[in-house]
């Protein structure tokens, strides 16, 4: 009984050491290809639209209704210190420091990231990335590169746009329906929230961008197993895309204090 449960968990560590290794190497591959002629900008830009501008309205909606509820929520509880005043800063940071770039890159995962990892395992278990080798074509720059540089690229930029239709979701709930001053209410958010917490968001983000990207197309490009691998690849590319923005952030807070 021992043996066998040490013989899995000797397997499960390989297995982790071979992934992260292997993604790794991915990185370091698609780093260097980004730099190296030709710039396939079409393939970026196609990237770009499917990542960011396909997203927009999931994004829009998380970030509005996100910021609604935090205005009702922080009211009801500075409302007992008397500090009702409070309300649009702490919707502000809170959406620009955290929930802004972990909401972004959380609902982004869910849907593009899934959809990479589709993709890419279905050109890989259908021969597709085999005969771009053969065609003399790097599967890692055609494919990997414009998905990872469109991650980068476009998270900031949804991330932005999370912050500000969270903070007028929390200004129309605070103003429009608690009654607060809105005068008040955007100068207090003004007075409390500086460049460097909008700067924090941002820099989460394009590491958020960089982790979903990365996982979804080594999960996509390593498929294995037919269509059953595929729905794998793109499960497992949410999941560990999930899990590694939640563990980033919590570490980049750690040190951006």
């Amino acid at each position: 009984m021992m043996k066998e449960y040490l013989e899995k968990l000797g397997k499960t560590a390989e297995r982790f050491v071979d992934s992260t290794g292997q993604m790794a190497m991915m990185l370091a591959q698609a780093a260097m290809y980004a730099f190296l002629p030709p710039v396939k900008f079409r393939n970026i830009f196609k990237q770009m639209d499917f990542v960011g501008v396909q997203s927009l309205f999931v994004v829009v909606l998380t970030g509005s209704f996100t910021g609604m509820v935090l205005a009702l929520q922080s009211f009801n509880a500075l409302k007992r210190f008397g500090a009702e005043s409070l309300v649009g800063p702490t919707v502000a940071l809170s959406m620009a420091r955290e929930l802004g770039p972990v909401l972004t890159g959380l609902m982004v995962t869910g849907r593009a990231g899934s959809a990479m990892a589709t993709e890419l395992g279905t050109m890989r278990v259908t021969e597709q990335i085999d005969a771009l080798v053969t065609m003399a074509v790097n599967p890692i720059k055609y494919l990997v590169v414009p998905r990872v540089l469109a991650g980068i690229l476009m998270f900031p930029v949804l991330t932005i746009i999370t912050d500000f239709v969270g903070v007028i979701g929390g200004y129309m709930i605070g103003v429009r329906l608690l009654g607060i001053n809105p005068g008040v209410y955007i100068g207090r958010t003004i007075d409390f929230v500086q460049v460097d917490d909008i700067v924090t968001g941002l820099t989460k983000s394009i590491v958020f961008g960089l982790i979903t990207t990365l996982v979804a197309s080594y999960h996509g490009f390593y498929a294995t197993g037919g269509a059953e691998g595929v729905g794998r690849a793109a499960t497992s590319s949410v999941v560990l895309g999930s899990v590694l923005i939640l563990v980033s952030d919590y570490l980049m807070s750690s040190f951006m204090l």
